[in-house]
């Protein structure tokens, strides 16, 4: 006879979870902040316990997952003894020191004066598409600008030869299925095609850019040396395709999410549009109110206790992040609002926290600010003009079309 599981209070496969978390995650916060699932793995989705669990200084690494765990024995199912390579590799899998050593090489790259300098350049890409988008009246504003916009911008950040974008937007869109929980054995030999294809497109664009460097992100990361310390191959390979990956497919998420959030709120909108100096604490209550990375996960290296219940050493605990930006305690009662002036809508943890805070926040936070800003002015009759299609994702949600007509554009464009 089989064993039979309980019924899990938190079920991601739900119908309807993907398009509408959030009814769950009140759910969990008000019956069981600190839940295990039945599947061995924790779940965190308090303000309080999630903003902990990312400064915590647990584990991001899986090799610590305790031995003959439930969480184990269905991984080793799924993949085998193989994980998509360059998850292993990249920073975002690894502990100090390896993670400090990474980091710090990778973020010679990133420093507030190299993002700040990219401003007109993202500003010109937002306005040509802008462009073709009043050229065209009604368009899905996922393939108009959110995919499009970080996309070319962390490739010519990169300095990449021209490559076949459609590919590799549908390589990396499988590979992040590996971020999610894969029932699938198929969709794990997809995953694992996906990686090895990138593997080898990142691979040659290493070794063009060794022929022609320039004064770009890539060449910058094969030159990147701290104390005669430098990237091996496999690592740039990671580390690359992790800045390809991150560098767009959570900001398709906050440019698509946060246009819809402003067109189901179109008071909020009127106000972006009257004070585009807003802008700013806009994109940080967008980025609250629809978390682009809905959870990050923490291994723990000790017995801890929250909120009276203990979870013990080597557990897998998911911190919910978008259910961190939505908890009333912290928040108020409007938490499930949207308020382009909420004071303290920085707090969000979107971009993680403590170690693994985000790397490319600050680039996240430019790119939506242009687009937001420039949307809302350019287009005054902006309006959803059909359905709603999100990506059927659970961690990296968003929508995957979204149309839209652009209504006359405001006087005096040109």
């Amino acid at each position: 006879m089989t064993e039979t599981l309980p019924p899990a209070l938190f079920d991601p496969f739900a119908p309807g979870f993907t398009d509408d978390p959030y009814p769950q995650y009140a759910t969990m916060r008000e019956q069981a902040p600190v839940y295990q699932h039945p599947f061995g793995f924790w779940l965190l989705t308090s303000h309080d316990d999630v903003s902990w669990l990312l400064r915590s200084g647990h584990s991001v690494n899986d090799a610590n997952v305790a031995a003959g765990s439930v969480l184990r024995q269905i991984r080793a199912e799924m993949f085998g003894d193989e994980t998509p390579r360059a998850s292993s590799l990249s920073m975002l899998d690894r502990d100090p020191p390896d993670h400090t050593r990474l980091r710090r090489l990778v973020s010679k790259a990133f420093t507030p004066r190299a993002i700040a300098a990219l401003r007109p350049r993202i500003t010109e890409l937002v306005d040509g598409m802008l462009d073709a988008m009043a050229a065209r009246g009604r368009v899905d504003l996922v393939d108009a600008l959110a995919f499009p916009l970080p996309f070319s911008v962390i490739a010519e950040m990169l300095g990449t030869p021209s490559a076949d974008h459609d590919r590799i937007r549908q390589l990396t869109g499988t590979v992040v299925r590996s971020l999610e929980p894969v029932a699938d054995p198929e969709l794990v030999k997809a995953i694992m095609a996906a990686d090895e294809e990138l593997t080898a497109i990142a691979a040659e664009m290493i070794a063009w850019k060794r022929q022609n460097p320039a004064g770009d992100l890539l060449s910058a990361l094969i030159q990147a040396e701290d104390n005669g310390d430098v990237l091996d191959d496999d690592e740039l390979v990671a580390q690359t395709l992790l800045l390809y990956i991150a560098g767009h497919e959570t900001t398709v998420n906050l440019i698509a999410g946060g246009t819809l959030a402003l067109l189901r709120h179109p008071g909020q909108l009127a106000l972006l549009r009257e004070d585009p100096g807003l802008v700013g604490n806009a994109v940080e209550e967008l980025l609250r109110y629809d978390s682009p990375v809905q959870a990050s996960r923490r291994i723990t290296l000790a017995e801890v206790t929250r909120g009276g219940v203990t979870i013990p050493a080597g557990a897998f605990v998911m911190a919910s992040l978008g259910s961190a930006n939505r908890d009333e305690g912290f928040w108020g009662p409007d938490a499930a609002g949207l308020k382009l002036g909420r004071e303290n809508a920085r707090q969000h943890v979107s971009f993680g926290a403590g170690p693994h805070h985000c790397l490319g926040a600050s680039l996240a936070r430019l790119e939506a600010g242009i687009a937001f800003e420039r949307l809302a002015a350019r287009f005054p009759g902006l309006a959803l003009d059909g359905e709603v299609v999100w990506n059927g994702r659970i961690n990296l949600r968003g929508p995957a079309r979204l149309p839209v007509s652009v209504g006359g554009e405001r006087a005096g464009h040109g």
